[in-house]
């Protein structure tokens, strides 16, 4: 079958881990991201063209640069029409190549870097030793040639940003993934029927499955099959962070990583001289979000929009869940996995948690590691490898950033599809969802129903904060919160999803 040659194709993977001994040998953030794009060009059989239409870097938090995709370009030998970044989301790798493939397709594009990575660990360990040889924080980079080092150009903002906190979220301090997806963890755990134990069992089993996974990823930080006992014990090295999380359930933003990935047109593809069997196509894709603020969710136990964006990018694929070989959930926490799993018709297997079929490709951001926004570019490099070896598979990619807020949705193959690659937002649909309202203020205060609940814990494992949202009898939801270390620890055994409890006015029991 004739291949269209505006068809977006992905022609190389690479990724890039450091685990130096030293500041001296520690890499900052762009350095690792031009090992990893070295390792795409060869994984392409390849030398770069020396210009690209676009060098676009997922935005990092580890390192400032006054441009990090003009850094990226300097160390790898390559200039670029445009030098882009992103807001934060870890939904913005695959956001980068739904935008890439459309604009490849439309002729606006034709070979295009995406990249992105994070040296936290390096930042983390050599911090106090004064020896980090790294660019200056948000100076010019000591990439560049000197005549450009005092006139860098900020990059390109190419992906429009989307608020994430309401000033009653912000106002009570309720900011943090590590304080919001426990809430959705217990939320699921009381719709699910389980209760504490049964339900703990549940999440260190899935646990301990991607931590196997991990174990057999070259290119996975933590490489240690974990038994479900080790996942769910309670110890020093794996405390009580946000009940019910231990440290080993979070993601592991202490890493080293970087991934890139080269996308062009089939034509210049060929004329780049890359391998037909090296070629990936992005076969569908969308890009969707819940309703903004997890104030105005309508449960904390699901999410419509993955259903609808999951289903949409299988429907663009004319494809079902079934069809897919390999699936990559989004899994910064198990909530997120559970609700993914759940939105997305994913049998999740028996009460013990055990999946039924693999639901990560990497060993998700806990083992495999999550460099804050740019995991799922390894995931997407990961499945360009797996397709390869299985031609006529696919794979599904669910990247989530935010509080289970802002998704991406790719489906890819390794052999041509039927129709070029198809895009579509089903945002329209879910913004017309039922939404709550929120009680603010004195207008909060009385009876409420307690549907989410977590307790923060100090370094030492002790209780610390407690955190919960409440439903008013008229529906309306509010936000319940204690740093009385006492009350803490009263809600940090037992189940509370459902207890009664009464509000004085906005975030404050009476």
């Amino acid at each position: 079958m004739p291949i269209d040659p505006r068809t977006p194709v992905l022609i190389g993977q690479g990724q890039a881990l450091d685990r130096p001994t030293s500041a001296v040998d520690a890499k900052h953030p762009v350095a690792l991201m031009a090992d990893a794009l070295a390792a795409a060009a060869r994984d392409a059989g390849i030398s770069l063209p020396r210009e690209v239409d676009s060098i676009r870097v997922v935005r990092l938090l580890s390192w400032k640069y006054a441009n990090a995709a003009q850094a990226l370009g300097a160390l790898s030998g390559i200039t670029a029409r445009e030098y882009a970044t992103t807001p934060h989301g870890g939904n913005m790798p695959q956001t980068l190549v739904n935008l890439t493939a459309n604009q490849i397709l439309r002729g606006e594009r034709d070979v295009v870097v995406l990249a992105g990575g994070e040296c936290a660990r390096s930042r983390s360990v050599f911090k106090h030793a004064g020896e980090l040889n790294w660019p200056p924080p948000d100076g010019p980079s000591d990439s560049l040639p000197s005549s450009e080092t005092s006139s860098v150009a900020p990059p390109t903002n190419i992906v429009n940003d989307l608020a994430l906190l309401n000033d009653e979220e912000q106002r009570l301090g309720i900011v943090l993934p590590v304080q919001v997806y426990p809430l959705f963890e217990t939320a699921i755990r009381a719709a699910s029927g389980r209760d504490i134990e049964q339900h703990e069992r549940h999440i260190a089993t899935l646990w301990a499955h991607f931590s196997a996974v991990a174990a057999n990823n070259d290119f996975a930080w933590i490489r240690e099959a974990l038994t479900p006992a080790q996942v769910a014990s309670t110890s020093p090295r794996n405390r009580m962070i946000g009940s019910p999380y231990r440290k080993v359930m979070n993601s592991n933003n202490q890493v080293n990583m970087a991934a890139a990935i080269v996308m062009c047109s089939a034509e210049r593809a060929d004329a780049l001289g890359v391998p037909r069997d090296r070629w990936v196509f992005p076969v569908s894709g969308t890009d969707c979000h819940e309703h903004q603020f997890v104030s105005n969710r309508w449960s904390f136990a699901e999410t419509p929009a993955v259903r609808r964006g999951g289903e949409r990018a299988l429907s663009l694929a004319e494809l079902s869940i079934g069809d897919v070989a390999h699936v990559d959930l989004y899994s910064c926490f198990p909530s997120a996995v559970q609700l993914g799993a759940a939105a997305l018709g994913l049998d999740q297997g028996s009460t013990d948690g055990a999946p039924t079929r693999p639901l990560t490709l990497t060993g998700g951001l806990s083992f495999a590691g999550g460099p804050w926004n740019n995991y799922v570019m390894h995931a997407i490099a990961t499945a360009m490898t797996r397709l390869r070896e299985s031609p006529t598979d696919h794979a599904l990619i669910w990247a989530n950033g935010g509080y289970a807020t802002k998704h991406a949705f790719g489906v890819y193959a390794a052999t041509p599809p039927r129709r070029n690659f198809r895009f579509e937002s089903p945002q329209a649909e879910i913004d017309a969802l039922p939404k709550r309202n929120l009680a603010l203020g004195d207008d909060a205060a009385g009876p409420a129903t307690i549907e989410a609940f977590t307790v923060m814990h100090d370094r030492d494992g002790k209780p610390e904060r407690f955190i919960a949202s409440g439903i008013r009898g008229d529906g309306r939801r509010v936000w319940i919160t204690s740093n009385d270390p006492t009350v803490a620890a009263s809600f940090a055994t037992g189940e509370h999803v459902g207890d009664a409890v009464t509000l004085r006015r906005s975030g404050e029991l009476a």
